[in-house]
């Protein structure tokens, strides 16, 4: 991502995808950010707070197929959340721990 540092986190900026349209704004290290991969589909959009991803998001596949919403802390996956396979169906749901299911509400 093109913009502005601060002690390595990305800190301000703007960015468009493809067709013109804002995939991300960050000031101060806060905003909302649209991750594409490079056939133009959407990877991640995520809250960012102090230069991290910490709020909510949502993660995707290569093919642009929702994989997981729920929250972060810190970059990494923390609090409630949800994973899909590659059907779209509910695979997990339950609590994140730095990255890891700390419950198991599996299906």
């Amino acid at each position: 991502m093109a913009g502005e540092y601060f002690k390595g986190k990305f800190w301000n900026g703007i960015g468009y995808d493809t067709h013109d349209n804002i995939a991300y704004e960050i000031k101060n290290g806060n905003g909302y950010i649209k991750e594409y991969n490079m056939h133009d589909k959407l990877k991640f959009e995520v809250e960012y707070r102090n230069g991290n991803k910490n709020g909510k998001g949502k993660e995707y596949n290569s093919l642009g197929q929702l994989i997981f919403e729920g929250e972060y802390k810190n970059g990494i996956r923390n609090g409630k959340g949800k994973e899909y396979n590659s059907l779209r169906q509910l695979i997990f749901e339950g609590e994140y721990k730095d990255g890891i299911r700390k419950c198991n509400y599996y299906y």
